[in-house]
């Protein structure tokens, strides 16, 4: 696998901004993105954190700070660290994966997600399109029924078909995880393999990501870090966080999926490359990109503004910071995780965290906020009036 694209011949943490109006060094640029993710760490609002940001097509900046593990015992936050990268699967993995069969022509956007998979349409879901789970636009609850004990896929699949819209669809965005555990058993459909076989040959192989995927091997326990303790005591150490992945044994539409601070900076530079035209690995057509990156929820008019899967103006938004514009995008994981690209400077800042190891009383949205902030400031950009 190459190397991560570095301006000039120094290394990444001190590669040269080719912004006009900094005076200050590289390394002064992003100090304050340093000392913020280090008083949030004091703080204990999280173990450890690996920031980067990119910028014209290559990593001007890393920062690895704090710890992976708390406990047992205490273990040192590296560059080489594995992520439960939780609801990035739906906009990594499962958006891209299905919009590559949308590319094929085997679905339309406004088509009844029934039409593939009749059974979907009980309970009044006989309306709900593609573009309403992509959006969030469906109208179903947050998640499948937790209450009581259950085990499988199949029984995953059976109570996302018998959930019901608490809204009539394409009336509300309500951000749900059963859109994406739809949209991934639709992949499925489609590709006749699991989903995890079909993102690592047809997502993470084409980028050369060796390092990510679901259902990371006991090999890798030793760099994962760990998220918190399960109903029954014990640390969750590559074993996914969210509990109906987990009672679905690991692979899900919604979470699941696991990756390094570098597979994640490849992946942000090749969807940022094919998005400005620039040679790229990334597994989809540029012009299906900025569609996934722009407005798409069926209610033109609505507040919320989400594209295929990405996030870009809801009050989930909080990583745009205070001065990347609306319009740029992003998302964010249950766990700490988050990315945020803004097409219009050509930027993507990356953090991974495991705020909430070991307890899950960590909490990152003001150091998201604060830390795009801060980037945006580093790569000399101004605030829009």
């Amino acid at each position: 696998m190459g190397s991560l694209p570095v301006w000039g011949s120094l290394p990444v943490w001190t590669a040269p901004l080719l912004v006009t109006g900094c005076a200050a060094t590289p390394g002064e640029r992003f100090a304050p993105i340093e000392r913020r993710v280090r008083r949030d760490i004091a703080a204990g609002h999280t173990p450890g954190a690996v920031v980067t940001v990119c910028h014209r097509g290559a990593l001007v900046y890393r920062g690895v700070f704090g710890a992976r593990a708390l406990v047992p015992e205490r273990l040192p936050m590296t560059w080489e660290t594995h992520f439960d990268m939780a609801s990035l699967t739906k906009v990594l993995i499962t958006a891209p994966s299905l919009m590559q069969f949308w590319e094929a022509g085997f679905f339309g956007l406004d088509d009844p997600v029934a039409r593939y998979w009749p059974e979907f349409a009980a309970n009044g879901k006989d309306g709900i399109t593609v573009r309403m789970l992509l959006t969030h636009y469906s109208g179903l609850p947050p998640d499948v029924d937790l209450k009581t004990p259950w085990t499988g896929k199949e029984e995953g699949l059976r109570r996302v078909i018998g959930s019901t819209p608490d809204h009539p669809p394409g009336t509300n965005f309500v951000y749900s995880d059963i859109n994406f555990l739809a949209l991934g058993f639709l992949v499925e459909h489609f590709s006749r393999l699991p989903l995890d076989v079909y993102a690592r040959q047809h997502i993470l192989k084409p980028m050369g990501l060796d390092q990510s995927g679901f259902l990371p091997s006991a090999a890798l326990k030793s760099v994962i870090a760990p998220t918190q303790y399960d109903e029954n005591g014990v640390i969750l150490d590559g074993v996914v966080h969210d509990p109906t992945a987990r009672r679905m044994g690991g692979v899900a539409g919604h979470a699941g999926y696991f990756s390094t601070p570098g597979d994640t900076t490849r992946y942000a530079l090749a969807l940022m490359d094919r998005l400005k035209g620039r040679a790229s690995a990334f597994p989809l057509k540029r012009e299906t990109l900025q569609l996934m990156t722009t407005p798409q929820q069926p209610l033109k008019e609505a507040t919320d503004i989400r594209g295929l899967g990405w996030d870009i103006a809801t009050h989930f938004s909080s990583p745009r910071g205070a001065i990347f514009p609306t319009g740029s995008f992003g998302h964010t994981g249950y766990t700490g995780t988050s990315l945020w690209f803004d097409p219009f400077s050509d930027s993507a800042v990356m953090i991974l965290t495991n705020r909430v190891h070991p307890d899950g009383k960590g909490n990152v949205v003001a150091l998201r906020r604060d830390v795009a902030t801060l980037a945006a400031r580093a790569l000399g950009l101004e605030a829009r009036g």
